[in-house]
């Protein structure tokens, strides 16, 4: 005689678990950028969200200017066949320009980023060019326009440089500090309030008893946080009482926007996570058909937005880059973008079964064709987080996809677009 079962993490398919692209809409459904601007200098705000647009107050370049040291020339001076000799009038330099105006027959020296000189319309490089003391010889190999940068090329006044959601990176501060700008508008900080629960744990200092271990997740948690920009409040470590872990819910609820805890969502009898959170709040779902983390409870606590993360490491890592990261971005102000995915070819067999879309660590690399290829870091168990620093990778297999067979293309995300 066979027990009844309710579905558990070491089932396949479980008709009551969201797959992980339904996930992701319910959670970025239930979340909105948050209120509050502030005001900061321009290196301040590395990192942050623009809250306003930017305009060009002017043309970018303000003038149009060499993008090479040569000799500005008047293409009607150009030879139609052999070399001729220019007379070079006078210097151009960046922020010192020519005063005066050419006649035929006439150059004038010119360095990068010197203001082209009124009538001429190419600049010869320096290198195509002989020099004979106040003379200059070119050929005619040469056409209008060359080594010219338009004024307003780059942008021209009143044209958006930068729209509201942008994230400011070294490229972004560069191109608003072109403009003259020294202060931007940006959205407030995700404040996220983070906690481990469970009796098992032990911080970083402490001597381990029998069956403890080392809380690792908070550290992770940590530095995904800090990569992702917000304003973190670590909470510590919460023991598998009820009273306690209502307690902690109740203090982060009124200090954060994001609550995130690792651990306790599961079905044991210890696992209090759901049930505060039910009486609390409300829970929206708590089972997702992935692999590994499948025990993913997201819901409301208050004015927060709570995440119950699986306690095992490498499950708090997938669940937090796919779930949690795009939900923080479209929070902080900015437009949640699809993860960069590419495809690659398996150097090896693949071990899967249909019901879940797993995410396996792996590394990429090239054939000699130059084709991308992946293989798996070897076992895929959810608490080997050595499969995370092993791996540059996750290799992406469908809900319905089973063993994969050497040579297949399958879809990988790089670390390096995730962290």
């Amino acid at each position: 005689m066979n027990l009844p079962r309710d579905a558990s993490c070491d089932d396949d398919y479980d008709q009551t678990s969201l797959s992980c692209d339904e996930a992701l809409t319910r959670i970025l459904g239930q979340c909105e950028p948050l209120a509050g601007i502030e005001r900061l200098h321009l290196r301040a705000a590395l990192g942050r969200v623009l809250a306003a647009p930017i305009a060009a107050p002017f043309d970018l370049p303000a003038h149009t200017n060499s993008a090479v040291d040569g000799y500005a020339v008047r293409a009607a001076d150009l030879p139609l066949e052999g070399t001729r000799r220019l007379r070079v009038i006078g210097s151009a330099f960046a922020g010192h320009p020519f005063a005066g105006s050419l006649g035929a027959g006439q150059a004038v020296r010119i360095m990068t980023g010197a203001a082209v000189p009124p009538g001429t319309d190419v600049v010869v490089m320096q290198e195509h060019a002989l020099r004979h003391g106040d003379e200059v010889e070119i050929d005619g190999a040469h056409k209008p326009g060359q080594n010219v940068r338009a004024a307003g090329e780059d942008m021209v006044r009143g044209q958006c440089a930068l729209a509201a959601g942008r994230r400011l990176g070294p490229a972004e501060l560069g191109v608003i500090a072109s403009l003259g700008i020294g202060e931007v508008d940006v959205h407030r900080r995700v404040r996220v309030a983070y906690f481990s629960t469970g009796d098992e744990l032990r911080s970083i200092g402490e001597t381990l008893g029998p069956g403890e271990i080392f809380d690792s997740n908070r550290y992770t948690l940590f530095a995904m946080l800090t990569r992702a920009g917000v304003e973190i409040l670590d909470l510590g470590v919460v023991r598998d009482r009820r009273d306690l872990v209502e307690a902690r819910f109740r203090e982060a609820a009124a200090i954060a926007d994001v609550v995130i805890t690792s651990g306790g969502v599961s079905v044991g009898e210890a696992d209090y996570i759901r049930e505060v959170l039910a009486a609390l709040g409300d829970v929206r779902f708590w089972k997702v058909s992935m692999k590994p983390g499948r025990p993913l409870a997201f819901g409301t606590l208050g004015a927060a937005r709570f995440f119950g993360l699986p306690g095992n490491p490498v499950s708090v890592m997938v669940t937090f880059y796919q779930f949690v990261r795009p939900a923080l971005e479209k929070m902080a102000g900015g437009t949640p973008s699809s993860l960069l995915t590419l495809k690659a070819r398996t150097t090896g067999t693949l071990k899967k079964r249909p019901g879940r879309t797993e995410f396996q660590r792996g590394v990429l690399s090239r054939d000699v064709t130059g084709e991308l290829c992946v293989t798996a870091t070897g076992d895929q168990g959810s608490g080997i987080l050595q499969s995370m620093t092993a791996g540059d990778c996750f290799i992406i297999l469908g809900l319905d996809t089973a063993k994969v067979e050497p040579g297949t293309l399958v879809d990988v995300q790089p670390f390096s677009a995730l962290m």
